[in-house]
């Protein structure tokens, strides 16, 4: 992902959850909170609840493929979160993508949206 780097350390994630804002729809939890830099770091979390390891491996790059094609629409300096949950086992990439836009759009987070 070119304007992206990833969240990795529990510290980080734990600090998007608690100081962040929420919004959540069928497929995916979405948590973001300002950072303060000019490019945004992206975390992904599947749960043993979405499925086995093949399952959540294709859960994850469905997501990132989703937000690396749409990167440069979404505002820089955010620290994004995003959770999948257990219906995301069966949907495809554009359900994927669909529900992904939709929460960037409700947070409020892509160009023109403001």
């Amino acid at each position: 992902m070119l304007f992206t780097q990833s969240l990795k350390k529990n510290y980080q994630f734990r600090f998007v959850y608690n100081r962040g804002r929420s919004s959540a729809n069928r497929l995916l939890v979405i948590y973001s909170v300002r950072n303060g830099t000019a490019e945004n770091k992206l975390g992904i979390s599947v749960s043993k609840k979405v499925g086995n390891s093949v399952v959540r491996s294709r859960v994850t790059r469905l997501i990132k493929e989703s937000y690396r094609l749409n990167e440069e629409e979404i505002c820089p300096g955010y620290d994004i979160a995003i959770i999948a949950r257990a219906s995301m086992n069966g949907a495809d990439y554009k359900q994927a993508e669909d529900a992904l836009l939709h929460l960037l759009k409700k947070q409020k987070l892509l160009r023109g949206e403001k």
